[in-house]
């Protein structure tokens, strides 16, 4: 009755060690997702703290200058970019903000640091140089005269024109005589 069993209902099969092993693997394998998941949120908390402390010097950058698309991709791993060619990611401590641009010959790292003011600082210059760098290809493209280029590549076109016809008169004279 009360407690008693059955006669026939069967004990429980035993786990196999396999099945056991198994179902253990997938709990750790979610623990480490989790924290996986965890560090990249806590990356991205990071560079979201530094991108808010940019605010005043990208308030400061004139509205019709677009060569900054500064954000926190939440990729792996997050970065905040600043530009098309640099960004902030987190260093290996997960605790320094490293500060990079990729050039034609490779990643260049501006600054490394664990101060949010002084990857700020580093990103502050790097944003100033690039606003004069624009001013300058501005100025020398609105000084240049057409380009002289231009007009050699036309004379060259009018010469080869030029040389073609007397090469089919020639063609015309030797072989139009049949």
């Amino acid at each position: 009755m009360w407690g008693r069993k059955k006669p026939d209902e069967k004990p429980p099969a035993p786990i196999s060690p396999l099945k056991e092993a198994l179902r253990q693997a997938r709990i750790e394998s979610a623990e480490r997702t989790g924290i996986v998941v965890d560090m990249r949120d806590a990356e991205a908390a990071r560079l979201d703290m530094l991108n808010e402390a940019l605010d005043p010097v990208f308030a400061e950058v004139p509205a019709n200058v677009d060569i900054f698309d500064r954000g926190v991709s939440r990729g792996d791993p997050p970065r905040l970019w600043i530009d098309v060619t640099a960004y902030v990611v987190m260093g290996r401590d997960k605790r320094s903000y490293r500060f990079v641009q990729d050039t034609r010959y490779g990643r260049k790292v501006l600054s490394e640091s664990a101060e949010i003011r002084e990857t700020a600082r580093a990103i502050t210059r790097y944003v100033a140089a690039r606003l004069i760098e624009r001013e300058r290809a501005l100025a020398a493209g609105g000084e240049q005269r057409p380009r002289q280029s231009t007009w050699r590549a036309f004379a060259a076109f009018v010469f080869g024109l030029m040389i073609g016809a007397v090469a089919l008169a020639v063609a015309a004279l030797v072989f139009g005589g049949h």
